[in-house]
């Protein structure tokens, strides 16, 4: 039985945002650095740093935390994944979803590795699409 890595993210990112934790730590593959590159770039985590223990990889994330005048903390960063290990969503260039009329991003897997929706479509290239933030 085989893991969903990208669920597994994404899950513990809205947990630590939910639960007002600043760290988060999350298992290292080629997979999740790539999708935390694009958090880090667009801002929708503070910093990322490679941690080891006993031959395992991880990653620490902080997160980014919004604070109000009512309270504290308020959960500022939404995720749904969309392609999953049992029904995988495909789109081209032109069909690429604008998430909140371009305010958050879709991010994909195409041939040219993980990137944005406004990557792929000023390349051209179509992909599986893996989530939508906003």
């Amino acid at each position: 039985m085989g893991r969903d890595i990208i669920a597994d993210l994404i899950t513990s990112i809205r947990n630590g945002d939910v639960n007002k934790k600043r760290r988060v730590r999350i298992i290292s593959t080629n997979i999740t650095e790539s999708i935390v590159k694009i958090l880090l770039r667009e801002g929708f985590i503070e910093n990322v740093r490679k941690h080891q223990e006993s031959n395992k990889y991880f990653l620490v994330l902080t997160l980014r935390h919004k604070k109000t005048r009512k309270a504290i903390y308020r959960t500022r960063t939404v995720f749904k994944r969309i392609s999953r290990p049992g029904l995988r969503i495909y789109s081209n260039y032109q069909r690429i979803p604008k998430i909140l009329g371009g305010m958050g991003i879709v991010i994909l897997s195409t041939s040219r590795g993980i990137i944005t929706d406004r990557e792929a479509r000023l390349e051209k290239i179509g992909g599986e699409i893996l989530c939508y933030i906003w």
